[in-house]
């Protein structure tokens, strides 16, 4: 782990510094509990008449588990079903209130601010390193805070890379100021990142022919990739991480970016409803932003959250389960022209893999990068299906694809990501430094 010079004492301040806001938005992870659990004792009437509606999947298990109560009291079964919802919804709140004291915080320095723009930074993880070391610029989501990329200090893919001989400069989005209320997407990758991206080559030299790596995670892939097409001649190489295409593939596979022709139509069908409050806002909050995700699995945030309460608190399990929690519950507004092109046209329209996804008026066509590629595409990733990442895979010329066994998040922070994530990439970004050299 490599010491930044520069680095500030104090960790940068935000919601992690204050009380724990999250699981947000929270009336709705409690709603959708309490209807589940409370809702199998309203079913118990139409479980014992056989009128059930069981899913289609579902109906042999039913019919099995019908069968199996004929021989037990009737009244006991409904007793116990109570007692199961109150303990499940009494573990719930156990869960919450334990994540909410916690005494984990971040307590990571920051790097050096580069370059700022607005409410837009680049820092500086490579700053203590080599002057000539591979520089390499890392674009997130827009959506979530890039910290995830420096989430602990044991489980940071920016410090790791650092100390691997390359210098990573991070762009944090943070939220829309008065400015970025008005932004495209168009706004953020010509002027934004192509800013970002200069600022990187007048600190490394660009005089010397040093070339910038790209690398972008998830929806920040999206964005990467439209920088890369715009500016072939300034980067080195693009390493594409969990990044979805085809927005209507994989249907059913799971919820979030990409999950597939169902839930992102259940996406944009929201965003007419939503229209009002983004117009008198000038952007789409958190919260909501939270909730239509949630919405596509109503029943995940409960279900972690029951677990952490078996949990010893002062396990690194519930340390790193914390952790995570508060980088997922300070996520950041989109500004509304970039929510309306997100749900409706990419979602929606499915605009990027259908060819009409456009950034200053030019498509974003993958087939027409000329630099060397790489995509991880994790094998177990539940927020962006395969499907949807492997259409952007299949679309680059003579890319290098790599498919590790891991989810979505758990492909930068779990206890495999440094074997099949962080050191295949390093290498791969090491080949794009020997390159620059020969």
């Amino acid at each position: 782990m490599t010491e930044l010079e520069g680095a500030r004492p104090e960790p940068r301040q935000g919601p992690r510094q204050g009380p724990r806001l999250g699981p947000r938005p929270l009336p709705l992870h409690l709603m959708a509990a309490a209807l589940t659990w409370t809702g199998s004792r309203a079913a118990l009437p139409l479980l014992s008449s056989g009128s059930l509606p069981w899913r289609p999947e579902l109906r042999e298990a039913g019919a099995a588990l019908r069968a199996s109560l004929e021989n037990h009291d009737p009244e006991a079964f409904r007793a116990a079903v109570a007692r199961q919802s109150n303990a499940r919804l009494s573990a719930l709140a156990d869960g919450i209130l334990r994540y909410r004291r916690h005494p984990y915080r971040r307590d990571l320095a920051e790097p050096p601010v580069l370059w700022r723009a607005g409410t837009t930074r680049l820092l500086d993880y490579g700053a203590a390193g080599a002057r000539d070391a591979m520089p390499v610029l890392v674009v997130p989501s827009l959506i979530n805070r890039g910290t995830i990329l420096d989430l602990t200090a044991d489980r940071s893919l920016l410090r790791w890379l650092a100390g691997r001989g390359l210098r990573p400069f991070l762009v944090d989005w943070d939220r829309p100021g008065p400015e970025e209320r008005g932004f495209t997407l168009t706004d953020y990758i010509a002027g934004r990142l192509e800013a970002a991206l200069d600022a990187v080559r007048a600190e490394t030299g660009a005089e010397t022919g040093v070339r910038p790596a790209v690398i972008g995670y998830c929806m920040g892939g999206l964005l990467a990739l439209a920088l890369a097409l715009r500016r072939q001649d300034h980067v080195s190489g693009l390493a594409l991480l969990a990044t979805p295409w085809d927005f209507h593939a994989g249907a059913g596979a799971g919820a979030g970016a990409g999950a597939g022709a169902g839930a992102g139509g259940a996406l944009a069908a929201a965003l007419p409803g939503l229209a009002a409050l983004m117009e008198a806002r000038g952007e789409l909050p958190v919260d909501i932003i939270q909730g239509l995700f949630a919405s596509l699995d109503p029943q995940l945030v409960p279900r972690k959250f029951v677990a952490f309460a078996r949990l010893d608190p002062a396990s690194p399990k519930a340390a790193a389960f914390v952790a995570l929690e508060d980088w997922l519950n300070d996520g950041v507004a989109l500004s509304a022209p970039v929510a309306r092109e997100c749900l409706g046209g990419w979602y929606g329209d499915n605009t990027p893999a259908r060819g009409a996804w456009r950034v200053a008026g030019q498509r974003v066509d993958p087939r027409r990068l000329a630099r060397p590629s790489l995509c991880m595409i994790p094998a177990r990733d539940r927020i962006v299906p395969p499907a949807s990442a492997r259409a952007l895979a299949d679309a680059l010329p003579g890319t290098e694809t790599l498919v590790p066994r891991l989810g979505h998040i758990g492909m930068v922070v779990s206890a495999g990501a440094e074997s099949q994530v962080w050191r295949p990439l390093a290498d791969w970004l090491a080949a794009r430094a020997q390159d620059a050299g020969s």
